[in-house]
């Protein structure tokens, strides 16, 4: 098939575009960048940005098939309005040339966090209710709900064949940008001053991306379809502190004081005109429960999560390789054995 991949330079694209091109399809990628390196050879690039109409509709001339990627990951509330603006305005005006085009399929990349999260340790299918009281002061994933609604009602209604994947935190090697494996990166230069109270889930990008391949002829049309391995916060940093000598947060304090904590600590990096260790915003969202159940994925795209040690050593690696030295206080030992291979 022809193809035209949105957000394709990406953590999640620079894992999916090779897997298509290696399989024989036509893939063109939109962006302000032309993309570099092996992972797009053999791939067309046309330069623009998702609001230029002209250049979606030229990027969209022949194409059979959209994966669309496209999305900022941001928890700053100053970054709230380009998530609307990217996630919905833009999305919805691409649905619409969509539409014109013909095109035959539709792969939306949503995220878990559109239906998996909860303030109590529940494990949540696709059954679950848009959970829009408890995201509603997180733009980033309330912007993907109204994508989400928005894309699976205006295909419905056009018949135009949509499949939403809904990854959870993506982990492994390849996030250049560190927009995915931020969490990581804080643990390691010691900026968590208290144990997280929540629960969280993770996919292997490359785990995901192997789904997201699957979904261009698998996968419940208008349906949505949860990835992720469970587990608590304490596990999450307890097994990294195993890998990388890294010593996990002691300090476990109620929510609330956590929260509290974080918007006081804020305050601070204020008034000294530093920037604070940590958004208030990512306090609380680590309070909650991301816990989801995979079966259908599992079922519907073959979707099969590799052991989670393999995954974070795989990040811990890539992020050791991308920082510069003395980014990483106290990991000269194991951290520079993982990333040797050993």
């Amino acid at each position: 098939m022809k193809l035209l991949v949105t957000g394709g330079t990406g953590f999640l694209g620079a894992h999916l575009v090779p897997k298509l091109v290696a399989a024989g399809h036509t893939v063109r990628l939109i962006g302000r960048t032309r993309p570099t390196g092996p992972a797009y050879a053999g791939t067309e690039y046309v330069a623009g940005d998702l609001k230029d109409r002209d250049v979606v509709r030229r990027s969209l001339e022949g194409v059979e098939g959209v994966y669309h990627l496209a999305g900022l990951v941001s928890f700053q509330p100053k970054d709230g309005r380009k998530m609307f603006e990217l996630h919905v305005d833009c999305t919805r005006e691409l649905l619409r040339d969509v539409r014109e085009a013909g095109v035959q399929r539709v792969v939306l990349a949503s995220t878990s966090g559109t239906t998996a999260v909860s303030k109590d340790p529940a494990v949540l299918d696709e059954s679950a209710d848009y959970p829009l009281s408890v995201v509603s002061r997180w733009p980033y994933y309330l912007s993907k709900i109204y994508e989400e609604k928005l894309s699976l009602e205006y295909c419905r209604k056009h018949s135009i064949p949509l499949v939403v994947l809904n990854p959870s935190l993506l982990m492994g090697p390849g996030d250049d940008r560190l927009s995915s494996t931020w969490m990581v990166v804080k643990f390691l230069n010691r900026e968590l001053p208290a144990m997280p109270g929540g629960g969280m889930s993770f996919v292997d990008v490359r785990d995901a991306a192997d789904a997201f391949h699957s979904a261009l002829t698998r996968g419940e049309v208008y349906g949505r379809h949860l990835m992720g391995v469970n587990m608590t916060m304490t596990e999450f940093f307890h097994r990294l502190e195993r890998l990388t000598g890294v010593a996990a947060p002691r300090l476990k304090l109620p929510s609330q004081v956590n929260i509290l904590g974080s918007q006081l600590l804020e305050r601070w990096a204020k008034l000294r005109g530093t920037p604070a260790p940590l958004d208030p915003q990512e306090v609380e969202i680590g309070e909650h429960y991301f816990w989801l159940d995979a079966a259908k994925a599992e079922a519907e795209l073959g979707f099969r999560a590799r052991d989670a040690q393999e995954t974070l050593a795989d990040t811990v690696k890539h992020i050791y390789g991308k920082l510069p030295p003395g980014s990483l206080p106290g990991t000269k030992g194991r951290l520079g054995d993982l990333r040797q291979g050993t």
